[in-house]
């Protein structure tokens, strides 16, 4: 893991601290511009050497980013811990966010499998699309992740997890007692008809896109997740994701009339994960980018190889057609 230019967390990070990591983050990107002479050369061994670089310090922006807003916004202590060359990035994630800077070999195995399984997911997805379309233009590394942080951020995609955590904490508050699966059956049931939570009709953290039989993420995950949920002594809270992962796929087929399946996804499990591991809320988004900028690393590399055209995606106005009215003519809402 290499180093922050020397004063950066000083003069970059702390000076502008707030709630959003993921902003802090992508302001420290396009900032750590300014610190390479080769910022425009999109030959692939600069532009290897730069995504590598953005790899090792992508968890320091993320943490220092955190500490700032606890320390300048809440006015709780402050702690800069430097990372450890000689640990993985899991360990040093750990260790720069803990007063103590300890942690099991447990919490840094789940963690790893934890960012291992985030780290990419195909072509296909919000931001590694938008690393593809911005690497076509011919922008430079800190400037296409940047836009990838961007995409990431929307509460549609990276926020995922976020309101599967949101979820189960309404659950806790309105079922008195989570270890009665019909109670528990009957207050998803109201979540899908939308008369609880947010309103939405969804079971967050249930349904993907391409798996409808499993997910391999989530199936690798659930077992290190047990683990821990013991070493942490939450084999209630556990139990409790158990059941509804069990039983929320034929609700939710039965309501919706989906003949594709429903599967628990990989962002099921990852916010409690992130929870028994004592890693607050507002880093949980940061966490997937720590992770999936590996992917976009690979993904604008491989753009880069492969076309040297612009992406130029179709769009169609489904908008139906109007008549122009002339400005004086026109009525005011």
């Amino acid at each position: 893991m290499r180093v922050l230019p020397q004063t950066f967390t000083r003069d970059i990070i702390m000076k502008a601290a707030g709630k959003d990591i993921m902003n802090s983050m992508t302001r420290s990107i396009l900032f750590l511009a300014s610190y390479d002479e080769q910022v425009p050369d999109n030959s692939l061994i600069n532009v290897m050497r730069q995504c590598l670089y953005l790899i090792s310090v992508f968890p320091m922006l993320s943490i220092y980013g955190y500490h700032a807003y606890n320390h300048y916004v809440n006015g709780d202590s402050m702690y800069i811990h430097h990372p450890d060359p000689s640990l993985s990035t899991a360990e040093n994630i750990l260790r720069m966010l803990r007063p103590d800077r300890s942690c099991t070999e447990l919490e840094a195995a789940v963690l790893d499998l934890a960012l291992v399984l985030h780290m990419e997911h195909g072509g296909g997805n919000n931001s590694t699309f938008t690393t593809r379309v911005t690497t076509s233009s011919g922008s430079d590394t800190y400037a296409v992740i940047a836009a990838a942080m961007s995409s990431l951020k929307g509460p549609k995609h990276g926020g995922a997890n976020l309101k599967v955590m949101d979820m189960m904490d309404n659950i806790r508050a309105n079922v008195r007692d989570v270890t009665d699966e019909e109670e528990l059956r009957s207050y998803l049931n109201r979540i899908l008809d939308k008369d609880a939570f947010d309103r939405q009709g969804l079971i967050y953290g249930m349904g993907h896109a391409i798996y409808t039989i499993s997910d391999p993420r989530a199936e690798i995950f659930r077992t290190f997740v047990e683990k821990l949920a013991a070493e942490k002594h939450r084999e209630r809270d556990f139990r409790m994701y158990q059941t509804i992962e069990r039983i929320a796929p034929d609700l939710i087929t039965a309501k919706k009339k989906n003949k594709n399946g429903v599967c628990a996804n990989v962002d099921f499990y990852s916010g409690l994960v992130y929870d028994m591991l004592g890693i607050p809320r507002e880093l949980y988004t940061p966490l997937f980018s720590i992770a999936r900028i590996v992917g976009w690393s690979a993904h604008r590399m491989e753009e880069l190889i492969t076309s040297n055209k612009i992406l130029r995606p179709a769009y169609v106005n489904v908008h139906p057609e109007r008549s122009y009215v002339e400005l004086e003519d026109r009525k005011s809402d």
